[in-house]
């Protein structure tokens, strides 16, 4: 999922404010029908219980009326009074800082380099550059893994870990700074490959990162039968139930599968299409609207899910 990651050299922005659901249903929806690696989109409070910012950034002049009327469903005569604003280099770097405070899950601190004094002496850090940060961490998918992870954590230390639509590479550099172990990690789009190997460098974990491009596992580095004993999908609902087979036969059999981008209706039907391949659920997370799953093989009742407010 390319949350947070930026079109190259993008031109134009959206913004409205409007309250948390339907920030999330236009997140969602913009991130479903345009080119990821043309359009990146996320919404945030701008205030604690606050109004919610949305803001899709464009690699070109988008039509503002379609746009408009693709989003009218959703906030109704409200979407007449979003903007649509030109951009040039620094201003989106800009954007990109505004906003942006830093995000914990456990000893695990996602911060720009503004926030660096931030860190406590046991944190484990991850640094994002902040013309590549918009949103990274900060999305409740993100951090709704993150902490899935933390969980996972108090159980077993996993050794061989598959990130698939890294995007920006958030969860597999948490992975490979708590477990000192090589992870693979991979995306459809090449320029989030790119950006995942750039923020790999900053963090200082490039050694033990296994970067690939390509869709789901299809790649020599992810295409490894019962290889990972934990699987990253932070992705959309359609592409999670099309990937169940492919990551069902990469995990091992005590494997560990860690779902998200999902909404809360998007749950019924992931469920289905990993129960068909073996998996039941083992915690639910919900943060800000959106849902990270755990997935174990087998056929053992759920634990209760943890809200997160």
């Amino acid at each position: 999922m390319l949350e947070g990651l930026h079109p190259n050299r993008p031109t134009h922005v959206f913004r409205i404010t409007t309250d948390g659901r339907s920030a999330r249903a236009m997140t969602e929806l913009i991130g479903e029908i345009f080119d990821p690696a043309e359009t990146a989109v996320a919404a945030f409070e701008t205030e604690d219980d606050g109004p919610w910012l949305l803001e899709a950034y464009f690699a070109r002049q988008p039509d503002e009326s379609a746009i408009r009327d693709l989003l009218r469903p959703i906030v109704g005569a409200e979407a007449d009074k979003g903007v649509f604003l030109p951009l040039d280099q620094q201003d989106w770097v800009k954007a990109s800082l505004e906003g942006l405070k830093p995000v914990r899950a456990g000893r695990m601190l996602v911060h720009g380099s503004h926030d660096r004094d931030q860190r406590r002496p046991n944190d484990l850090s991850i640094e994002i550059e902040a013309a590549l940060a918009f949103g990274t961490g900060h999305h409740g998918t993100t951090k709704s893994c993150l902490l899935a992870f933390v969980d996972e954590l108090k159980l077993r230390r996993p050794r061989h870990v598959l990130d698939v639509g890294t995007g920006t590479g958030i969860l597999a550099f948490a992975a490979a700074k708590i477990l000192k172990r090589p992870v693979v990690a991979g995306d459809i789009d090449p320029e989030a490959v790119r950006v995942a190997r750039e923020n790999a460098r900053l963090n200082g974990i490039d050694p033990w990162m296994r970067l690939y491009v390509g869709p789901g596992v299809r790649h020599s580095l992810a295409n490894r039968p019962g290889r990972f004993d934990l699987i990253f999908a932070n992705i959309l609902a359609k592409p999670l139930r099309i990937l169940a087979p492919s990551l069902a036969q990469v995990a091992t059999r005590d494997g560990t599968l860690i779902l998200s981008g999902l909404l809360g209706r998007d749950v019924p039907g992931v469920l289905s299409a990993y129960a068909a391949q073996g998996w039941h659920l083992q915690r639910r997370y919900d943060l800000e609207g959106w849902v990270a799953l755990v997935m174990k093989r087998g056929g053992a009742h759920p634990r209760p899910h943890r809200d997160y407010f």
